[in-house]
């Protein structure tokens, strides 16, 4: 029976062969939602010919509507199976399975990949599916750590995507390939095939879930293995292709996140936290919890502490580690050893060398707080030699940061000057301002115990004007309580030593910790916070430390 079209004001026919004719239309423009609605509209009461069952479920993809996909690629399936067209059913298989291992249904997702290839052996000659499915097994050795089976099959993967020209299939090979590369030391052949895999993304001439497929997997690796400036480049441009899709709710999640954190390095904090709570409820888990750990970031940066703690715990609860940053929130607190306690937990769960990179500056940095210098010692080797493992600037930097504070707080500030000076290059080249700000601090106390008080002043001063810009409130209240304002502390009876004190106290710094950080021992603070506690009257450091804000002493 033929459907009648039905004719509305204006002479234009409205029936399914022209709603199907706009909903193409919207697709084509990448209007994904019109073009959902239209489709899914349609598929409720005709019959969807193979093509238009594909679009509904890329619609349906890009739309963050995964369950409707998934049942428009079983539609398919069995519409192919039906018209004898194994390959086209082998791949809406495949891309149903591929689906649900993202989503955390491995066995749906394996019953679906073991269809597709009875299909691709029933099938009998070689085709462009056979590499597909080799993905999965790809990226289950990656995971499980067997990182040369991994390379070894998605090689064969582009292998058969030249052969038979599948762009896509050859740009997911060799991102997977990539990554795989660099999980064994191979940097620059690793981040050329991510490369290679972002010039296909970048074409425009594949389709949009598998685009945004390279942009995530891309930026994540180069996050990974901090390869910050690709990092910076691809984010940019996942940003302009989510920006030219209005109707794009797949793949924003990860974007706005993305661009939090490239906001963050470049000290554009208030930007950075605007598009972390971008990140709405219901984006994907993975893009909320990482949105809010993001927010915690800045929040702890700033000296917002309640704040920043119930953003880390919104993390945990979301799924995402909230370590190191939640460490770092516990000695910003002045709670030393319980930041040292839950960064050694999670440096000793670590195994890979890549999250360890992660972890292991803010150990270092704990430990010294704690007056650990040869467990921060230890600590700061092992970051080195994965710097050397992997030739990679910005690990290099970060080895070289940690040397340098090791060395500091040792009482080698000559040796401590070229690595401070080697990290400080790199991070002010690639226009990190707060990271590059806390090396000046460095180098300002290496100056000092040198002598150089003119160049200890010049670092100083440019570090205190970059955490006044940025609005890094803990910094500040540090660097100041290092200075020589020596006249709030004459007008109650501290000395200058005393006022040093005093703001260090206020802070949250143990007496172990600021001795280490003024060069004193450990008797010689104590003598002095008793003495401060007798001039301004108190019994404890908190009541001290509330002296010290309502007498604006920091």
């Amino acid at each position: 029976m033929t459907t009648k079209p039905r004719v509305v004001s204006g002479g234009e026919a409205q029936g399914p062969a022209s709603t199907l004719a706009r909903a193409r239309a919207h697709y084509d423009r990448k209007e994904w939602a019109r073009a959902y609605e239209l489709l899914s509209g349609t598929a409720r009461e005709n019959e969807l010919a193979s093509e238009d069952l594909e679009r509904l479920a890329w619609s349906a993809a890009l739309v963050g509507r995964d369950e409707e996909m998934l049942a428009a690629f079983e539609r398919l399936y069995h519409a192919s199976l039906h018209a004898n067209e194994c390959l086209r059913a082998a791949r809406a298989a495949f891309w149903s399975g591929f689906r649900l291992g993202a989503l955390g249904e491995p066995s749906r997702a394996s019953a679906w990949l073991l269809r597709a290839q009875h299909l691709v052996e029933r099938h009998g000659e070689d085709c462009a599916v056979r590499g597909y499915l080799l993905l999965p097994a790809a990226h289950r050795h990656l995971v499980a750590g067997d990182y040369a089976a991994a390379s070894t099959l998605s090689a064969e993967a582009g292998s058969i995507g030249e052969r038979f020209g599948e762009a896509e299939l050859i740009a997911l090979a060799r991102n997977l390939q990539g990554r795989a590369l660099l999980r064994q030391g191979e940097a620059e052949a690793g981040l050329a095939l991510i490369d290679e895999s972002m010039l296909t993304a970048t074409s425009g001439d594949i389709s949009p879930i598998v685009t945004g497929l390279l942009y995530c997997a891309a930026i994540s690796e180069c996050q990974r293995v901090h390869a910050l400036d690709r990092a910076r480049e691809w984010t940019a441009a996942l940003a302009a292709w989510c920006d030219a899709q209005p109707q794009l709710v797949t793949f924003t999640g990860a974007c706005l996140v993305h661009r939090a954190e490239i906001l963050q390095l470049g000290g554009a904090w208030g930007e950075s936290i605007e598009q972390a709570e971008r990140v709405a409820r219901g984006q994907k888990p993975q893009a909320v919890a990482d949105a809010c750990y993001q927010r915690a970031e800045i929040l702890r940066l700033r000296g917002e502490l309640a704040e920043a703690e119930e953003a880390y715990r919104s993390a945990s609860q979301a799924g995402r580690d909230p370590q190191p940053g939640l460490a770092l929130l516990r000695l910003a607190q002045g709670r030393v050893d319980v930041a040292l306690s839950a960064i050694r937990r999670t440096i000793a769960a670590g195994r890979d060398p890549f999250e360890r990179t992660r972890l292991l500056p803010s150990f270092v940095e704990i430990l010294l707080a704690a007056g650990e210098i040869e467990e921060a010692r230890a600590a700061s080797v092992e970051l080195e030699s994965i710097a050397a493992r992997f030739d990679i600037e910005v690990l290099s930097a970060m080895a070289a940061h940690a040397r340098g504070a090791v060395l500091l707080a040792g009482g080698d500030a000559q040796g401590a000057l070229e690595p401070l000076r080697y990290a400080f290059a790199v991070w002010q080249r690639l226009g990190a301002p707060y990271l590059a700000a806390r090396l000046r601090v460095a180098l300002g106390r290496a100056c000092q115990a040198l002598g150089d008080g003119e160049g200890a002043a010049l670092e100083l001063v440019a570090a205190r004007e970059i955490f006044a810009r940025l609005g890094a409130a803990p910094d500040l209240a540090t660097l100041d309580a290092n200075g020589k304002r020596e006249s709030p502390g004459k007008e109650h009876g501290l000395s200058a030593r005393e006022l040093q004190v005093l703001r260090l106290v206020a802070t949250g710094k143990t007496n172990r910790a600021i001795a280490e950080e003024l060069c004193l021992s450990e008797k010689t603070v104590d003598r002095h916070v008793s003495n401060i506690f007798t001039k301004v009257n108190v019994t404890s450091r908190a009541a001290a430390t509330a002296f010290a804000y309502e007498h604006r002493l920091v």
